[in-house]
């Protein structure tokens, strides 16, 4: 068996989403040995979104671009990146941290989370069945599949009103379900989608099942206020209500709510001296790609001071 690598740094960002990146081009400027690992490749949740318009400075700009820039700023400063790394096991406890993946151990005297969330299943028959064989959490990546065909939507915030509109640029119809009777989007984005002639709202119901043969032919909801099943002949189905976060190293090592989401104080310092969080995986009234940015700069800042007072470098 080949020894693995062991790499020392000041700082480890577990993350390359927009709250990692952030992180890192302020760790970076306050001359900490930085390196990002993640799971996949770079970028996060955001380079899956086809257009972004409340990113602050930029009117209009594709997600994958932005994040292209978020890395590039990093890159200014020295930051070394690692990706594709899984995470095997993660010790936060002690002056020295540690990271084992698949091809490094990594030590660190600080570590800042910044693994995002994933989309939130819906929990019902035959999702999991039907996943990528009409069942997807990605319109963007997914929804020219469905030209001239019928799908719905699950939810009623900014993803799924903004995700079934562009669905709409495919799909000859966009149901979009939600359990209430009103919509939790922000208003222009509510106003767009009631203005969509492709887009159908379905109050007040809830899916309960994801029927088909080889590809998704039917979705089975039910009214909560009259408990009345109805069947939607449906080409694809895409749930949008809400994240998990991404903590499977995690769980039980760290203070977290009980949703898991990890918790921190204003500076976002955990519970553990050393560790910082930062973007979709901690305690938020607020996910956005913005919020993860400022997140990433309050946590690489709170990172800095934690060393120069230590006083400590690895």
């Amino acid at each position: 068996m080949t020894e693995k690598e062991v790499l020392d740094f000041d700082t480890v960002i577990l993350g390359g989403g927009p709250a990692g990146m952030s992180a890192a081009i302020y760790t970076g400027r306050g001359e900490l040995k930085t390196a990002i690992i993640d799971i996949s490749m770079f970028g996060g949740q955001p380079s899956n979104y086809l257009e972004l318009e409340n990113y602050p400075g930029f009117g209009l700009i594709g997600g994958f671009e932005l994040m292209e820039k978020f890395e590039a700023h990093a890159d200014k400063f020295g930051v070394e990146k690692f990706s594709l790394q899984e995470i095997l096991d993660i010790n936060l406890n002690g002056e020295i941290k540690t990271i084992e993946t698949g091809d490094y151990i990594f030590k660190s005297k600080t570590i800042i989370i910044a693994t995002g969330a994933k989309p939130r299943k819906l929990g019902i028959k035959g999702e999991q069945e039907f996943l990528s064989r009409g069942v997807s959490y990605c319109a963007v990546c997914d929804g020219a599949f469905y030209k001239d065909k019928v799908v719905a939507v699950i939810g009623g915030g900014n993803a799924a009103v903004e995700e079934g509109a562009y669905l709409t640029k495919f799909a000859k119809k966009v149901y979009i379900i939600h359990r209430r009777d009103t919509l939790r989007a922000d208003k222009i984005a509510q106003q767009r989608a009631f203005q969509n002639e492709k887009v159908e709202f379905i109050w007040d119901s809830v899916p309960v099942e994801i029927q088909g043969d080889k590809l998704v032919e039917k979705l089975i909801i039910k009214n909560v206020k009259t408990d009345k099943f109805t069947e939607l002949e449906v080409n694809g189905v895409f749930p949008y209500i809400g994240f998990s976060p991404n903590v499977e190293q995690l769980d039980g090592k760290i203070e977290q709510d009980e949703q898991g989401f990890i918790c921190c104080n204003a500076n976002l310092e955990t519970n553990i001296d050393g560790v910082f969080v930062a973007g979709d995986v901690r305690v938020t009234p607020l996910r956005q790609v913005v919020t993860a940015a400022a997140d990433g700069a309050v946590a690489g800042c709170a990172a800095v001071k934690y060393l120069e007072n230590q006083k400590v470098r690895v």
